[in-house]
């Protein structure tokens, strides 16, 4: 609405409104400062006015400023979208505007985990904006878990990034029409799904978001756990509705206007295995498990929308139940977005100056806060140090140092009595939190609590939430941590606290044995993983020094020899073991211990059984990258590194708004183009790691023409290099080629493989790569298939191929663009290019002219090529006949591919002429969607009689019929038949005659048959 208002304004008048707004106190309230609105438009101005002001407030200001500015007709219009939205409008029924007045003041306001009673903050001016996309995950994906720091599914195969989406257009249709009536909304902890679910509702009772739902009800799982032990869907609702006379009828009639947004389901304890509850038209009073089941089944209400928000460990729980329709993941803050949470965070402009200005000073601090709730617990720490004489001196690392560093800056801000008291309430915390994980609990009772001797009134609250939830005609009190993640950490703390009799009297809790952790982890992959990783992070020698000058506990690094065995015995896959082969790291959880831990020695000492990394098909944030350059650089062994389908996510530098040196456009080197690239930290720890590299995949990254000046790099450094496969990354083009080249002409290069198809390369990219190829002796593969090199990128390349320093073997240009003008400049190259074995020219109109023209090198004697790939290229029989008289000329020939074109029978005979020369030394012949039909047979039994080198032979994809298959089948059974493997199209050949090409296997186990 206020977007709206100032996107109606004239350029004129909207810079009288902001000027007006850096000018006066409108409304009693605070000017916004000139600096910041100087450069800001109509979004940014919003932004800022949510932030000063307050929703509500920012309204009134709007208003009063475009009346001040002399725009009353435009200041008139925005007061009426004002009332419509707070719902005036006599349309909506009286019970609606009363439900979405009362979800205003229910959901306008949030209370920090930290606040005192009473205290709480504006959640318009609190929320910032989180970056989502969709995605889809199948059934496999679904079991695994991600967890803090924006860690992405492991193993996922994608094709492409997934699509930001915004909140508003989760239920929107795709490009079909479809629209979802089930989305599910993922997170991992302290994401921001809870904060999401809560501004949705807010947005819908203020009349912004989801218009088209009459109702909007909101559950939160973790209640769902608590409710009386007998409920129904009216009960669910009319616990949302604030009246006691529900129209539940009313409310009811169009159930296909009712949105459910169901918030925390891995917070449901019961279990969906064993609720088959039978359909039911209206709702009926049963067990909670089975009412909420019934909801989430689509038994009960089918027309209506659901919105479950859901840790990613409960995906396949939540499968059992329900088809999700659309998924979407919530990513975190971008760069812009962590600038704006601290502006909201802090509204004191000299600290929010400071406090940004330190944190964003430090790469890995700033990473990390693209969580929320590690951005809350910074900004937290920031602003209690910032009140203190040392004022931000402690930079942590990880993000056990940051939860270390709350709960030092928490125990700090104690009385002293309660500082004596706190060794022991934080150790038997400790036993609540790991009984808690250990039952996958997260609310506790108050008989609970109080068994653990908790009862230290004042100190709790800084740590424990508590809850009043009503069951039967009774109050019930229970108490949660602060966060999720913060009863992990205490639970990992519980391992390592030395046992010194303090809670021997306590209630009988899980055993001490880290070993049953891990295995309960590496049997489930999920409720454990972050306990896991801050067992890691405090096995750290300052984090334990830290906490224990603290907490007055001993902490003890005995578990160091446990975590160690079990994160390489994690990783050894059965077949790998079975082989005896040498590990690959297969999961970035690894790599997030090994960070955690920060110590160099352990992760070389734990990497050391491996020799690769391979993490394909993952979404990497900022942090990911970070974690996994740190184990990179700390990997001896490493020789290979696979990368392929990933995504490095990088905040947009338009974001930036206060971008460090390294991140401002220079464009000089490839040094400063690769500092601008996602692929930076990975490739400059791969310059600083002592390993003997020997192959790096980045295969359909997303990689753009900067990140090759840091590929370059690497090139320079490494020399035991020698496969590169960047093919797939169609935004590299010339530019990226240009820096490429710089690495490759390096004199300690070595590489020896180079993949760079689908990079949208053109003949100025393939100049610079001729520069390169003269001086290269090492490679001897290139591949530029699916570039747009045309006929003027193969000339550029030739000059080269023929040059002495040239050795390349394999020469890849299908689907280039290239027309008969390129063979004729190849056939000049092929006698002249002894080294050239392979060249590969699929998919280009060659047509019967080009192959007349290839002819010409390919018969001359100095010519060694052995594999010649020219499949879809528009030949006729014509081309057959040309080729029947290369083949004996051309004794090196020994693969010749011809799928894909209309050949015909006669192109079999004119072919067949050629192959029964005992000069063709053919190995492989591919006829593969040819046209060819049982009238070839004849010619093709000729060929296998006379032939004493044919191998293999692909007949797929063509028509043959029964007969000739019997007649080949008789030509294949005599001895002096060579051929080893013959493909056959399936579909069209009776059971009689699948029968004899079985016997015929049978009879020549050499043979092989295969049909597609």
């Amino acid at each position: 609405m206020l977007l709206r208002a100032l996107e109606d304004l004239s350029e004129q008048d909207f810079k009288k409104f902001r000027d007006a707004l850096a000018d006066r106190d409108l409304q009693g309230q605070r000017y916004i400062p000139w600096g910041r609105l100087e450069k800001a438009d109509q979004l940014d101005t919003k932004r800022l006015m949510l932030s000063f002001y307050g929703k509500a407030k920012a309204l009134d200001v709007a208003i009063a400023t475009l009346e001040h500015i002399q725009c009353r007709d435009k200041a008139a219009r925005l007061q009426e979208r004002k009332e419509e939205a707070l719902g005036l409008d006599s349309s909506s029924p009286d019970y609606q505007r009363k439900y979405k007045e009362a979800i205003c003041r229910e959901f306008s306001h949030i209370k920090d985990q930290n606040a005192r009673m009473g205290e709480n903050v504006d959640l318009n001016t609190r929320y910032s904006k989180l970056v989502i996309v969709t995605k889809h995950l199948d059934e496999e994906q679904r079991e695994n878990e991600i967890m803090a720091m924006g860690q992405r599914p492991a193993e996922i195969m994608k094709e492409q990034a997934s699509s930001s989406i915004a909140v508003g257009d989760l239920f929107k249709p795709d490009s079909k029409g479809w629209a979802p009536k089930v989305v599910v909304l993922l997170g991992a902890a302290g994401m921001g799904k809870t904060m999401t679910a809560r501004k949705i509702m807010l947005d819908w009772a203020s009349n912004e978001l989801f218009m088209e739902f009459d109702y909007v009800f909101y559950i939160h799982c973790r209640e769902g756990n608590l409710l009386t032990p007998s409920s129904s869907v009216a009960n669910l609702i009319t616990r949302c509705y604030p009246g006691s006379n529900l129209p539940l009828d009313e409310v009811l009639r169009q159930p296909e206007k009712l949105l459910f947004v169901i918030d925390g389901f891995d917070e449901l304890r019961f279990s969906f295995d064993l609720l088959l509850c039978e359909p039911h038209s209206r709702p009926k009073e049963g067990p909670v498990e089975v009412t909420l089941s019934s909801l989430l089944c689509r038994r009960v209400l089918p027309e209506s929308s659901l919105l479950i928000t859901t840790r990613p460990a409960a995906l396949q729980k939540l499968g059992k139940c329900l088809i999700c329709q659309r998924y979407a993941e919530i990513l975190g803050f971008s760069e812009v977005e962590r600038k704006e949470y601290f502006n909201t965070f802090f509204q004191n402009t000299e600290q929010v100056a400071a406090a940004f200005q330190f944190v964003r000073g430090n790469e890995t601090l700033f990473t990390m806060c693209l969580v929320p709730i590690v951005c809350w617990i910074v900004c937290t720490v920031m602003k209690q140090q910032l009140g203190c004489r040392g004022g931000l001196t402690q930079s942590p690392k990880t993000t056990t140092g940051i939860y270390t560093l709350y709960l030092s800056a928490l125990l700090q801000s104690l009385s002293s009595q309660l500082k004596h008291d706190m060794p022991g309430v934080l150790r038997r915390l400790c036993c609540l939190a790991a009984d808690g994980v250990w039952k996958q609990k997260v609310l506790f009772e108050e008989k609970e609590v109080q068994r653990y001797a908790l009862d230290q009134r004042e100190a709790l609250p800084l740590l424990l939430n508590e809850h009043i939830f009503q069951r039967d005609i009774s109050c019930v009190s229970t108490y949660s941590f602060i966060h999720l993640s913060f009863q992990e950490f205490f639970a990992a703390l519980f391992y390592l606290l030395e046992d010194e009799g303090e809670v021997r009297d306590l209630p009988a809790g899980p055993t001490r044995d880290v070993k049953e952790l891990l295995e309960s982890y590496g049997n489930s992959r999920n409720y454990s993983m972050l306990t896991v990783r801050f067992l890691f992070g405090l096995l750290n020698e300052e984090h334990r020094r830290k906490l224990e000058e603290e907490m007055g506990c001993r902490i003890t690094p005995r578990i160091t020899q446990e975590l160690l065995a079990w994160l390489q015995n994690s990783q050894k896959t059965a077949l790998a073991l079975l082989m005896q082969k040498t590990a690959v790291i297969r999961e970035l959880e690894v790599c997030h211990c090994l960070y955690e831990l920060q110590d160099e020695r352990f992760v070389a000492a734990a990497l050391d059984p491996f020799t690769g990394v391979y993490l394909r098909g993952l979404n990497l944030n900022r942090f990911d990258q970070l974690v996994l350059s740190f184990s990179v650089k700390n990997f001896p062994k490493l020789e290979s590194l696979d990368m392929g389908h990933c995504s490095f996510l990088w905040d947009d530098p338009e974001d930036c708004m206060d971008p460090q040196p390294a991140k401002k456009a220079c464009g000089k080197n490839q040094q400063e183009e690769g500092k601008q690239s996602p692929i930076h930290l990975l490739c400059q720890a791969l310059e600083k790691s002592g390993c003997k590299l020997k192959m790096l995949r980045f295969d359909r990254c997303q990689l753009t023409g900067p990140c090759c000046g840091a590929l370059a790099s690497v090139l320079s450094a490494k020399s035991t290099l020698t496969d590169l496969d960047l093919a797939g990354n169609e935004d590299l083009r010339d530019d990226g080629v240009k820096l490429l080249c710089e690495g490759l002409r390096c004199g300690t290069c070595q590489l020896q493989t180079l993949r760079l198809g689908c990079c949208n390369i053109t003949a100025t990219g393939c100049k610079d790569l001729a520069t390169v190829l003269g001086a290269m002796p090492s490679l001897a593969q290139l591949d530029l298939s699916d570039n747009p090199l045309k006929d003027g990128g193969v000339r550029e390349l030739c000059r080269a191929l023929v040059g002495p320093g040239c050795s390349l073997e394999k020469l890849w240009l299908w689907r280039c663009r290239l027309t008969d003008a390129s063979c004729g400049t190849l056939a000049a190259v092929l006698p002249a290019s002894p080294s050239l074995t392979e060249l590969h020219l699929g998919e280009n109109k060659l047509g019967d002219r080009g192959v007349r023209r290839l002819s010409e090198g390919l018969r001359d004697p100095a010519c060694r090529l052995q594999v010649l790939r020219l499949w879809r290229c528009r030949l006729t029989d014509a081309s057959c006949g040309t080729l029947a008289a290369v083949l004996p000329a051309s004794p090196s020939l020994t693969e010749l591919h011809l799928g894909g074109n209309k050949l015909g029978d006669r192109g079999v005979r004119r072919l067949s002429e050629g192959l029964r020369d005992p000069a063709c030394r053919l190995q492989v012949l591919s006829l593969w969607q040819c046209r060819l039909t049982g009238a070839c047979c004849e010619d093709l039994c000729a060929l296998l009689s006379t032939s004493r080198s044919l191998e293999h032979l692909d007949l797929s994809e063509n028509d043959l019929g029964d007969g000739s298959v019997w007649l080949l089948c008789e030509t294949l059974r005599n001895p002096t038949c060579v051929l080893q493997v013959l493909w056959l199209k399936k579909s069209g050949l009776n059971e009689e005659t699948l029968q004899k090409l079985a016997a015929l296997q049978e009879a020549k186990p050499n043979l092989n048959i295969g049909y597609i």
